[in-house]
């Protein structure tokens, strides 16, 4: 058992410690697809799941610098358990800086937390309707019934579902005037059940499976921004920031296991049985230095933006950007990676294969690619001076 963490000096430590026992049964989990359940009690037991949620209420208190340096730690060991982590660490910091929790919930949320691996995350893919990101309302309906809403309807991609304490589910009212918007929900409320339908190539721990509502009863003040459904789900553009960034540092933590392993194998392997590592050829020093130069740049930008949020700025569609520049450079790393170690690269006998097939699982997180690049076209163009 590990003991707490006591400050943001403490948790980053621990982290480290956590993800080189977590990287020991890393291939164990990604060929069963087993729930990692030992390591999110592990990150239970450090006090990391209570990592964001404020000192007053029991919590370390920590930013989103601090944040996204654990995650990338933990990803460097485990990349399905800092994904769980992250989603859980994303809506912990919508309680803390969102100010549109209710607050009944958000007591009864945290106290769980602190009291054992409660682990909450925002449902709002789904079959039908996709991704929120393009738009599209949910189809999942939440109909009054006197003194609760009554949640019906299926989420896809439900990160972490095997082990939910609490979810946050977009659904659209029933009411002659629909609106729509976030409930929080108890998943120890009869009516939810769990599709296993997560069958992907990477990523392959995370339980992201489908999970069913049936008639859930939700009280009618845990809910959250319920507005007309001609606003669509609201979004709070500085909060974005969390979720870009965390996402960003699971890939990024990713690549930089790929790179650990790339150096230690260009070292100790001699090709053709000769005296000269393979670290020590010119095309493999520059091919290693590439990936040096890849991370050592996602690691600036995260950080770069993340201390923005800290110190109490907007960095709007910073975060996004720099997501998508941070996939880029990890799935870029990853590949220099496997073109420097040859056959090991794609031998089930080598880390290598796994860390490729979790780190091209980047590109698949709303927002898209696409997506990111519209906005930041309208916003260059914006800023164009008028003729």
């Amino acid at each position: 058992m590990t003991a707490p963490a006591r400050d943001g000096e403490d948790a980053l430590a621990t982290a480290r410690r956590l993800g080189r026992r977590f990287r020991e049964t890393a291939a164990d989990l990604d060929a069963g697809g087993a729930f990692p359940r030992a390591n999110i009690d592990a990150l239970s037991d450090a006090g990391l799941l209570n990592l964001v949620i404020d000192r007053d209420r029991g919590g370390l208190g920590g930013g989103l610098t601090l944040a996204r340096r654990v995650v990338s730690e933990i990803a460097r060991g485990e990349p399905s358990t800092a994904l769980i982590l992250s989603m859980h660490l994303v809506n912990h910091a919508a309680i803390r800086f969102g100010g549109h929790w209710p607050e009944a919930a958000a007591r009864r949320l945290i106290a769980d937390s602190l009291a054992g691996p409660a682990l909450v995350n925002s449902l709002q893919v789904e079959p039908e309707a996709g991704s929120p990101s393009y738009g599209n309302l949910p189809r999942t309906v939440a109909r009054r019934d006197r003194d609760v809403w009554r949640l019906s309807g299926r989420k896809r991609f439900a990160t972490g579902c095997e082990g939910l304490a609490w979810s946050t589910v977009s659904a659209v009212t029933d009411e002659p005037d629909p609106r729509v918007g976030l409930f929080v929900v108890s998943h120890g409320t009869p009516g939810i059940t769990i599709d296993r339908t997560w069958n992907s190539s990477g990523m392959r721990a995370t339980g992201s499976h489908d999970v069913i509502f049936d008639d859930v009863a939700v009280p009618l003040d845990h809910t959250i921004d319920l507005a007309p459904t001609a606003y669509g789900l609201r979004r709070d553009e500085r909060l974005g920031t969390w979720f870009m960034l965390l996402i960003g540092a699971v890939y990024h933590g990713i690549a930089r296991a790929a790179r650990d392993d790339g150096l230690a194998f260009a070292t100790r392997f001699h090709p053709g049985g000769g005296n000269t590592p393979l670290s020590d050829l010119p095309r493999i020093r520059d091919a290693l230095g590439a990936v040096e130069v890849a991370l050592v740049t996602s690691e600036r930008l995260l950080d770069s933006v993340a201390q923005e949020f800290d110190a109490g700025g907007n960095p709007g569609q910073a975060g996004g950007i720099v997501r998508h520049g941070v996939f880029e450079n990890a799935v870029t790393a990853v590949e220099q990676v496997l073109a420097v170690v040859g056959n090991a690269g794609v031998s089930r006998d080598h880390p290598f294969e796994r860390h490729h097939r979790n780190v091209v699982c980047a590109r698949t997180h709303a927002p898209a690619t696409p997506l990111i690049r519209a906005g930041a076209a309208r916003a260059a163009l914006a800023s164009l001076p008028p003729v």
